[in-house]
């Protein structure tokens, strides 16, 4: 039975799909047209008993086969998604995802398992041990040595998952701890998590998985940290408030809960003196902008919140950028043909966005392009008034006075929305771009070889991945905003610390 027929999303717990009672649940609407889609219920569910069937079943099946034997079911598992994705994107419509949006999260996060299926193949020894470095010799005749080795963690790996990502989100956390075989939890954000029940359930119905490998629960994570203990791992995605509250839990301070997060990120991008109007960079700069501002409705962990230009090109880029958005954006329902930008995932996410501009705007932003009122979006080819039951919101730009306002550095609108700051010296971009106290990735943008290189490493410290751009990486970068599995996404401070993906390193 399809999640759209389900009265509340299940969750598939110790070989059983669950679904709790549905009383005192909150329901989830379709977030074009404010339809009921599902409910979410916070019902009892013994999360103790997943944790003890993930950490005797789980590991037991997946200590059967060998590194290689687990990635190459991951390829299988990919091939079989595959043959799926457009079951998957009509359920992501609902969500508020574009076809491309849709393609960005269900083809990536398929494509991560193809990638980590190779790796493993290809890097990693067909055992179950793998060796890290040479043997080191501990006595003069060497009858006493020493080898680093890694082996599976003992328990199961939970990832709390963020509500804008359903599909990649879970499929890149999966991949890595499958092949080294740790059995999986998925909690799914409640908001879209009927998109990561029905992919679990696919992955189930495959037959490719060992039993216990993978679980899934559905709804708040009610008492599972209490359950948990040293050989477990938690990997989270979402709001640093959340991530303190979960990492001051007594099983993490004091039990040995391992414990990495993916949070918060004001993410910047440098645009370099050199890059004038009618350059290549200027207008590769305006594009990057505009993606990451309407991609997911720019419900992106990586897109760009802060826009850092020399300071006599704000007006130019400002003016660019609406220019961009007006001839290339239209926002409705992603099922009308023609529609670029879809509603942001909830009414919730609506208000706390509006919310988080109207502050900025009373802390000294300025509104330079946009509005907080309801978009007009196409309906049958001619604009219209949007209907009042979808999360719709039009992209916008703020412009500030002051460039190291400090609400423009620390509060994050989760959505179509950038800021544009002046710079007068490379020095002064660099400690810009830092205020963000720790970001996921930035852009430096430019053909200047000595302005890169002074952007990058100024700013190296701050960020867990830097993205050149110019005329010449433009032709082939898959973007600003856009977590390859070959290198690691994370990054220091307000982001959280953590460091996913990376290829094999995930793994290890």
């Amino acid at each position: 039975m399809s999640t759209a027929q389900a009265t509340v999303v299940p969750s598939f717990i110790a070989g059983e799909w669950i679904s709790p009672q549905a009383e005192g649940g909150t329901q989830v609407l379709d977030a074009n047209t404010g339809q009921p889609v599902a409910t979410v219920s916070a019902g009892a569910l013994d999360v103790a008993a997943a944790l003890d069937y993930g950490r005797t079943v789980g590991q037991r099946e997946l200590s059967g086969l060998s590194l290689h034997q687990r990635a190459l079911k991951l390829k299988e598992l990919a091939l079989y998604l595959n043959e799926r994705r457009e079951e998957l994107y009509e359920i992501s419509y609902r969500t508020g995802a574009t076809k491309i949006d849709s393609m960005v999260d269900i083809d990536g996060g398929i494509g991560v398992l193809f990638t980590f299926s190779s790796k493993g193949r290809r890097e990693l020894p067909n055992s179950n041990v793998i060796l890290d470095g040479p043997t080191e010799p501990l006595s003069k005749d060497g009858s006493f040595i020493g080898t680093h080795i890694f082996t599976p963690m003992a328990g199961v790996t939970v990832q709390i998952n963020a509500f804008n990502f359903p599909v990649w989100g879970m499929l890149e956390k999966f991949a890595p701890a499958f092949i080294a075989g740790v059995p999986t939890i998925v909690k799914p954000a409640s908001p879209t998590g009927y998109l990561s029940e029905a992919v679990v359930r696919m992955m189930l119905d495959s037959g490719l998985l060992p039993d216990g490998s993978l679980q899934l629960l559905s709804g708040s994570a009610r008492d599972l940290l209490d359950h948990m203990d040293y050989r477990d791992m938690v990997a989270f995605t979402g709001s640093a408030a959340t991530a303190n509250k979960l990492k001051a839990h007594r099983n993490v301070v004091d039990g040995g809960v391992k414990f990495t997060s993916e949070t918060d990120s004001l993410n910047a991008a440098i645009l370099g003196p050199d890059a004038v109007e009618g350059t290549e960079e200027f207008n590769a700069f305006v594009k990057a902008v505009v993606s990451e501002m309407t991609s997911k409705a720019g419900q992106k962990c990586t897109a760009i919140r802060r826009s850092i230009v020399p300071e006599q090109l704000v007006d130019a880029v400002i003016k660019a950028v609406g220019e961009r958005i007006e001839a290339r954006t239209v926002i409705g329902d992603p099922r009308v043909e023609g529609v670029t930008m879809g509603a942001l995932a909830s009414l919730d996410q609506l208000r706390d966005v509006r919310q988080a501009v109207q502050d900025m705007l009373d802390a000294g932003g300025e509104l330079a392009y946009g509005s907080l009122d309801a978009p007009r979006v196409r309906t049958s080819g001619e604009r219209t008034e949007i209907a009042q039951d979808g999360a719709f919101m039009a992209p916008v730009v703020l412009r500030w006075s002051d460039p190291a306002n400090p609400i423009l550095h620390s509060r994050e609108a989760f959505g179509p929305v950038s800021s544009v700051v002046g710079y007068r010296s490379l020095d002064e971009a660099v400690e810009l771009a830092a205020q963000g106290a720790g970001s996921l990735v930035a852009t430096v943008c430019t053909n200047d070889p000595e302005a890169m290189r002074a952007l990058t490493l100024g700013i190296a410290a701050h960020h867990g991945r830097v993205h050149i751009l110019n005329r010449e990486t433009a032709r082939t970068s898959t973007g600003h905003g856009s977590p390859v599995p070959h290198l690691v996404h994370g990054g220091p401070g307000r982001a959280g610390g953590g460091e996913e993906l990376g290829g094999i390193r995930s793994v290890m």
